[in-house]
């Protein structure tokens, strides 16, 4: 019997930066009141407070939930009757420089840079900075057909890997590119969740909707551990409806 379970948030739990809808936020309370959840994502936590915590209803057991933002290089648990970060892995000031300026030419070289926007491109997210294709107010549907194939980001990270080689830059949501230290991917957050909840890697199983070659879900499954690919956020509740049967309430 596994002991926590982990998901992706956008595609997996939710539709891209949107609230996790009532039938989803019923079902995570119920498997909080089994196992422990995490929830690991490339976003930074007031996105994952908007679009999870908040829509949690009130029983929910969260002082089980681990909430791993920008791709598990922060973790935040419910400690003393508050959200608390318990750890963050900050970008130095002249790392965060180099980072924005090459992002500025690769975005120049890529094509990028007359093309409409919604809100910022550019995210600095402490220990992530991210890169949204379209801006980070972009419409779902224009996100959605953007850069379907993954072409337009894959040119981009050519660039930018060439730029930062010494970083880690990976495709993140349907627009996105995140930028971390080296080695920093969802395999790596779920060996830090393993450190900081005492819970074994083997004794979790991941869901997600990008577990496939290139998917920035996959290197769980690279990593030796077990997942469960899922397509979209109707196939992760029908999922999570058959662990809820299977696992008995604490």
């Amino acid at each position: 019997m596994k002991q926590l379970i982990a998901f992706d948030l956008d595609g997996t739990l939710a539709e891209s930066k949107q609230k996790i809808g009532d039938e989803m936020a019923g079902l995570l309370s119920q498997l909080l009141a089994r196992v422990s959840v995490a929830v690991i994502s490339g976003g930074d936590w007031p996105q994952f407070e908007k679009q999870v915590v908040a829509a949690l209803p009130a029983p929910a057991a969260i002082e089980h939930l681990f909430i791993m933002p920008t791709t598990g290089t922060k973790l935040y648990r419910f400690i003393d009757g508050i959200w608390s970060p318990v750890y963050a892995e900050i970008f130095a000031p002249d790392e965060r420089d180099h980072i924005l300026s090459a992002l500025t030419e690769a975005t120049k070289e890529a094509g990028f840079a007359d093309e409409k926007i919604w809100g910022e491109r550019v995210e600095d997210r402490g220990s992530q900075i991210t890169f949204s294709g379209l801006g980070q107010e972009a419409p779902l549907d224009a996100k959605k057909a953007w850069d379907p194939d993954f072409a337009k980001r894959k040119a981009m990270q050519v660039l930018l890997r060439k730029a930062l080689p010494d970083l880690s830059v990976n495709i993140g949501g349907s627009t996105s590119l995140d930028i971390t230290h080296a080695g920093i991917d969802k395999a790596y957050a779920m060996r830090r969740l393993a450190e900081h909840s005492g819970i074994a890697t083997a004794d979790m199983l991941f869901l997600g909707d990008a577990i496939y070659p290139g998917g920035n879900d996959d290197a769980v499954r690279a990593a030796g551990m077990d997942t469960i690919a899922v397509r979209d956020v109707a196939e992760t509740a029908t999922a999570v409806r058959a662990m809820i049967a299977c696992l008995p309430v604490r």
